[in-house]
């Protein structure tokens, strides 16, 4: 397994030391999010204009745009984040990464980089 970044202390809001957990353990985050139910992975979590972030994969729940067959990423601003829940099950990121991510300036945590075995 790949070295894990040690916590730096500046996400000190309780949501994301709880999607932090989920990122090293891989677990699945059910939480809500602007009054909708969400069932996502965390992929990368830092900040972002001096505000919490999390990239995520959201692959079940709602949302007000609407969750597209096979799930879509999603920026979550984790002082919106409520009600969260870790659980076990598959670790479900998406068919594509084609993209560089734009949701998080300073990354804490990058699963992909940090936690996956290569």
């Amino acid at each position: 397994m790949a070295e894990i970044l040690p916590f730096r202390g500046r996400g000190g809001s309780e949501a994301y030391r709880l999607f932090r957990q989920a990122m090293i353990e891989l677990k699945q985050v059910v939480c809500v999010y602007r009054g909708h139910r969400r069932e996502v992975c965390p992929v990368v979590i830092g900040h972002s204009a001096g505000k919490e972030k999390v990239l995520t994969f959201q692959f079940g729940g709602g949302s007000s745009s609407g969750l597209p067959a096979g799930g879509e990423w999603r920026c979550l601003n984790l002082s919106e984040v409520g009600e969260i829940a870790l659980r076990d099950g598959p670790w479900i990121e998406g068919g594509s990464h084609r993209r560089t991510q734009a949701c998080v300036d300073d990354v804490d945590l990058d699963v992909n980089i940090h936690v996956r075995p290569r």
